[in-house]
């Protein structure tokens, strides 16, 4: 057994993980989501009783990131930008959960690509909701600030 399969990580192979990583990764991560004090009802006001679309949206949204499949159609910024409620904290913890999940699933470039690309998205969204471009502060995991940029 690797250590990969050990620690429960999917195989980092190339740097790109498969489609079913990609789903077991937002399925996971959603259910974090939905779980999650402050996260959980300013998704689900949105997002309702349509997960299931809203994931299958996700897998075809992170599959076209790491694998180039194309399957993504739509504009992420001005979805975003419609959420009421939105405030900083809420990245800190977006943020905080995607490193924690991807961190568990992936190795190297893979986890480096998912959580840079994590990072942007946040990173373009607050200046959307806010007027300044961020600078998120890590310890491990964990967002623990953000700085103006």
């Amino acid at each position: 057994m690797t250590a990969a399969a050990s620690s429960g990580r999917q195989a980092d192979l190339h740097g790109e993980p498969t489609r079913e990583a990609i789903a077991q990764l937002v399925q996971a991560f959603y259910e974090d989501i939905r779980a999650h004090p402050e996260l959980g009802p300013v998704f689900g006001a949105v997002i309702g009783d349509h997960w299931s679309a809203h994931l299958e949206r996700m897998v075809e949204f992170w599959c076209t990131v790491m694998l180039g499949t194309h399957s993504f159609k739509g504009n992420v910024f001005g979805k975003h930008m419609q959420i009421d409620g939105v405030r900083p904290a809420h990245f800190l913890s977006w943020l905080s959960l995607w490193r924690q999940h991807t961190t568990q699933r992936f190795d190297g470039l893979a986890r480096e690509r998912l959580q840079q690309t994590a990072a942007g998205i946040a990173r373009n969204l607050y200046y959307g909701y806010f007027g300044v471009f961020p600078r998120f502060r890590y310890e491990g995991t964990a967002a623990i600030d953000v700085l103006p940029d």
